[in-house]
């Protein structure tokens, strides 16, 4: 990837290649998680977008006589 440089207020710029190799846009929400000494940016997508991602998915379970 690429290499960033942290700012006297601690910013970064997510270099261009990065950005559009992951669709990161203007206004966009990231969330941060640190691992050690390691940190990951990731997108936070609306929940909008996952609408109609799980369609035909089986939902049939397997429940013992007893159970509802």
């Amino acid at each position: 990837m690429g290499k960033v440089t942290v700012s006297p207020k601690f910013q970064v710029v997510i270099p261009k290649e990065v950005r559009e190799q992951i669709g990161v846009k203007v206004g966009m929400k990231l969330e941060i998680i640190t691992f050690g000494n390691r940190m990951e940016l990731i997108p936070i997508e609306p929940i909008k977008k996952l609408r109609g991602s799980l369609s035909g998915i089986n939902s049939k379970i397997d429940r013992e006589g007893d159970r509802f």
